[in-house]
């Protein structure tokens, strides 16, 4: 007789293993998002114990007028920027590194963020008026203009010379370049006042937040999110390749082209009110890859709430780095988020 095999798992009993293990990893990600906000609130040139953060939380008049206006108008609109900017860019990064299957794409590297930049830059160095809005929200429109008008132009030369991913990548590649020198000879052309605006801003910072812009934010965070995790199944099928989901009646061209806009909203939502933020789209996705998988229902959260942890982290870096001197948090997520991207692409190498 053959000998007998060993009793399988049962399906349900492994798919509800697993289900589990990742909700309890998308937990964790948020638990330490949380413990990190606490941290970045409480640091800073005047530090603030955290008993007297958390009683401030719970009652804004705990403590003296002065620690209240440190926390409540300075500190907290800055840190929850830095949790939102970092989720947008996170679930943004995400998002395209999915639709394009290329492990390099985020809203910087494919030109999203240096069209973003551009309008930015038009309205810094001439002073444009748009609307009748005052320079802060003409520079927020005029960077979502451009970064959804760089969407539309690349999807359009896709679809005049071939849809595929690798076409897509290499017009954005093109555009990156492109934008870049146009924003040079902005920089060449700007007075002296409009030039320090400028290079401060393509830096990247959390000071000029303030809860009006930390409300925009979140609103497109929020109306974003839904319409991404709705497209969850359609994206990990997308995974397993372009002719794979269209055997599954997706529409291939169409889910690619909602994504890429989706991905220009919160692109430049995050770069119009604190600047040029780089390497938390990379990173942040190939984080929550690392940890979940591909199943894109924890995927895109997982990717969004690891942007939003390795932002925050970076905004205490910036003002614990040097004693007495904030730094650009742009500037510390680049030098900081290339050793960082390094280790992350050993270690999945080792995995594999």
């Amino acid at each position: 007789m053959p000998a007998s095999s060993p009793p399988a798992v049962p399906l349900a009993s492994s798919y509800r293993r697993f289900i589990v293990t990742r909700l309890l990893i998308v937990v964790g990600l948020a638990i330490a998002l949380v413990i990190s906000l606490l941290a970045d609130i409480a640091s800073g040139p005047a530090h603030i114990p955290m008993a007297d953060l958390i009683a401030l939380l719970f009652d804004a008049h705990a403590q003296g007028p002065i620690q209240q206006a440190i926390v409540w108008e300075i500190r907290m609109p800055a840190a929850l920027m830095a949790v939102l900017v970092g989720a947008t860019l996170g679930l943004a990064g995400a998002e395209m590194q999915t639709v394009l299957n290329n492990p390099l794409a985020s809203p910087f590297t494919l030109g999203v963020g240096a069209a973003a930049t551009l309008g930015a830059s038009l309205v810094i160095v001439f002073n444009l008026t748009l609307l009748g809005l005052n320079a802060h929200y003409a520079t927020a429109l005029m960077a979502f203009v451009f970064a959804a008008a760089s969407i539309l132009t690349i999807n359009a030369l896709s679809r005049l010379y071939g849809a595929s991913r690798e076409i897509i990548v290499l017009f954005g590649i093109a555009l990156v370049f492109v934008l870049n020198a146009l924003v040079a000879l902005l920089q060449l052309i700007a007075s002296p006042d409009a030039l320090q605006q400028l290079v401060f801003w393509t830096m990247g910072s959390l000071s000029r937040a303030s809860w009006e812009t930390v409300a925009i934010v979140a609103a497109v965070l929020a109306v974003c999110l839904p319409f991404s995790l709705r497209s969850a199944w359609a994206m990990t099928a997308l995974r397993s390749g372009d002719e794979h989901a269209r055997s599954f009646g997706i529409a291939v061209e169409r889910l690619r082209l909602i994504s890429l806009l989706r991905v220009s909203l919160l692109a430049a939502a995050a770069v119009a009110f604190v600047g040029t933020i780089g390497f938390i789209g990379l990173v942040g996705p190939h984080m929550a890859r690392l940890a979940l998988g591909e199943d894109h229902r924890f995927y895109l959260p997982g990717s969004a709430l690891a942007g939003a942890l390795v932002l925050s982290l970076a905004s205490i870096a910036s003002k614990t780095l040097v004693d007495g001197l904030v730094l650009p948090v742009g500037l510390v997520t680049s030098l900081v988020g290339i050793p960082f991207f390094m280790a992350l692409i050993m270690l999945q190498g080792r995995a594999r």
